[in-house]
């Protein structure tokens, strides 16, 4: 029998040969109630749904639902810090709805934006930005502003700009819950199948 000490320096020289085995890539999916999944059971939520597409394409990937229904993109700047963990790997940021239904300044949704893509790269986490539009009453001037803050992200260094999160799902009832503003739960699942290179993308970056 072998000396344990030999077994130790055996067991050593293995490990360093063998690869390691592979850590699912963690996505912080950080948004307001399209992310949180408002009238959904949790499993039709965004996150949920997103996670269940990646593995079904063989990608080990986690989803965290760091949703809360009502928040604003100051609100969402505002529990950063608490939502990020050291297992995340990269963030998807979906903020902005509310601020549009509220009418508020886009100035103001624009530089909580920019603080949270900006404190993200400073800690290397690439970021996918979901953008959002504003709701057609309350005319051309402010949308144009409003969608203008989403903008500023284009060609970004670890940034990714999906222009628009509702794609395909905004203005469609099929896809809507009775509010009209919530996706269904077959509205999930055409934003999941719409944002998914995207997302790919994202983890290919967060890999690097």
């Amino acid at each position: 029998m072998m000396p344990r000490s030999v077994l130790a320096v055996l067991a050593a020289l293995l490990m360093s040969v063998l690869p390691a085995t592979a850590q699912p890539v963690t996505i912080l999916a950080l948004g307001d109630s399209l992310t949180a999944g408002l009238g959904l059971d949790q499993t039709q939520a965004f996150p949920a749904r997103l996670e269940a597409a990646l593995k079904a394409k063989g990608i080990d990937a986690r989803l965290i639902n760091a949703g809360v229904s009502g928040d604003t993109a100051a609100q969402g700047a505002a529990r950063l810090e608490w939502s990020l963990t050291d297992e995340v790997d990269a963030v998807i940021l979906e903020l902005g709805a509310n601020d549009a239904l509220r009418g508020l300044d886009p100035a103001q949704a624009g530089a909580a934006l920019k603080d949270i893509v900006g404190k993200l790269r400073a800690k290397g986490l690439p970021v996918l930005v979901a953008g959002m539009r504003s709701p057609p009453n309350l005319g051309p001037d402010y949308a144009k502003s409003f969608e203008a803050i989403y903008g500023q992200f284009a060609g970004q260094d670890g940034v990714i700009l999906y222009p628009f999160f509702l794609a395909g799902v905004a203005a469609e009832p099929k896809l809507n819950q009775p509010d009209g503003i919530h996706p269904s739960a077959e509205g999930v699942e055409v934003i999941v199948a719409r944002i998914l290179p995207e997302v790919e993308a994202l983890i290919a970056m967060a890999k690097k």
